[in-house]
């Protein structure tokens, strides 16, 4: 794509933003950059633009175009239907999202990775994998490294390894990975869509330009993609290409096997994480014994079923990334051993009974905290005892005084963290503090 001389739009002054417009420079275009956030919340952001060579306006002044566009390239944070979007796709010949913006500056292979949970994991797992075997590769995307600044880099890669959100995907149009991976799929974002079809078809889009020789891989429950070259995976249903028993991973039509239980990661749900990266390694030629060593030291991001401590024989695994009901599904069907869980957050209307059958099963006993906490125990009333604690240390406390060796400590609040937390970030090191704290006190009582 020829962008010498030509008139491009940016809109949204984030990390996205910049790197598109960064990268737009760099190909010789003509770029401005257009938020509708407040004047004073953005004032450092137009200091950076402005030394980029890009302007940034803001404000109301953002949602009137000031002339033609060859191009708008749009931020994923930005609805389409919002009125900023509609001006602009009214005055450009083009409008695109940063993902497909950098695809058509790029020449690097891409494994395009999506789903409702897990995708920063497998992602971060699958490029390790890679650079584990001698490849370069990066990981970009949805996990904070935006497309463009990996393309503008002009770092020769063999591979970019790229998380895409719903939101990413809804503004492709060309984009055509190598590698398509889809983990999994529940509701979710609905406040950014109408109905949760709109959400699953913005996902299904990573899909629909799979390379002619691509590989579609996906989870085997989800009957969804290409019907060409697939790889299914599942560690809760037989039939798949890659299963789970006995705590390995195997390809049942060669006899091949991989001890997940050699793996820092944690759960079936993160077995299929795994297999999804093996999936990978076979598309590209990469012995299972080759790829063992960085699969089995790589470590969960931080607020992912992270392990944190082992205190007394039970296991603490700090899971604050759970926001949603589908998350903490995982994670409780993940876990061959008995669960303590730590569940609640903000009430955001969702219905804890469905996950009732499932917490019955898996959860010897709850302690729920935060605005939601009351819903909880309703909605398993019958099933698994619940508590109640103020807040996280005293959920940590009730709950090291409950949990049996063998047994797991599983904070996954299952909601979002805004009644008590700037985000899940800050709930997770609440959490990570206090196991801390109490493995600190027991050395100091026992010297």
């Amino acid at each position: 794509m020829n962008l010498d001389g030509k008139q491009i739009a940016v809109l949204g002054a984030g990390g996205s933003g910049y790197a598109a417009a960064a990268l737009a420079l760099a190909h010789g275009a003509k770029v401005s950059v257009f938020d509708s956030g407040s004047p004073e919340k953005l004032a450092p952001a137009v200091a950076k633009f402005a030394a980029l060579g890009a302007p940034l306006v803001c404000g109301a002044a953002a949602l009137v175009a000031p002339h033609r566009f060859d191009l708008t390239v749009t931020s994923p944070g930005i609805d389409a239907s919002w009125p900023i979007a509609k001006a602009f796709a009214a005055a450009s010949d083009e409008l695109v999202g940063e993902i497909e913006f950098a695809w058509r500056l790029g020449d690097t292979p891409v494994i395009a990775i999506t789903g409702t949970n897990g995708k920063t994991t497998t992602t971060a797992l699958v490029a390790a994998m890679l650079q584990g075997a001698g490849l370069r590769a990066v990981a970009a995307g949805n996990i904070g490294l935006p497309y463009s600044e990996v393309v503008r880099s002009g770092e020769d890669y063999d591979w970019i390894v790229l998380e895409l959100s719903s939101f990413q995907l809804e503004t492709v149009s060309t984009f055509s990975p190598r590698v398509a991976v889809w983990l999994n799929f529940a509701p979710d974002h609905m406040d950014r869509y109408a109905r949760v079809e709109d959400y699953y078809a913005a996902k299904l889009r990573i899909f629909e330009n799979l390379a002619s020789d691509g590989l579609a891989v996906r989870k085997l429950e989800c009957e969804v993609g290409p019907t060409g070259r697939v790889t299914t995976f599942s560690a809760f249903s037989d039939g798949g290409d890659l299963g789970y028993a006995s705590g390995e991973i195997v390809h049942p039509a060669t006899g091949r096997a991989f001890s997940f239980g050699w793996c820092e990661l944690q759960g079936k749900h993160n077995a299929e994480n795994v297999m999804a990266a093996l999936a990978v390694a076979d598309e590209l030629g990469l012995a299972w014994d080759s790829v063992a060593p960085a699969i089995a030291a790589f470590q969960a991001p931080p607020h992912r079923c992270e392990k944190v401590a082992e205190i007394d024989g039970v296991l603490y695994l700090n899971d604050s990334k759970s926001t949603n009901l589908h998350s903490l599904e995982s994670a409780l069907a993940g876990q061959d051993e008995p669960v303590v869980l730590i569940a609640g957050g903000k009430n955001k209307g969702l219905d804890f009974a469905e996950l009732r059958e499932l917490a019955g099963r898996t959860v010897r006993e709850a302690v729920c905290i935060g605005e939601i906490a009351g819903d909880i125990a309703a909605a398993w009333d019958g099933a698994v005892p619940c508590h109640f604690a103020v807040g996280v240390d005293e959920a940590v406390e009730m709950a090291r005084a409950i949990a049996r060796p063998g047994e797991i400590v599983l904070f996954s609040p299952g909601t979002s963290s805004f009644d008590m937390f700037t985000g899940y970030e800050a709930r997770g090191e609440a959490f990570r503090q206090a196991v801390l704290a109490r493995v600190s006190r027991d050395r100091f009582l026992i010297a």
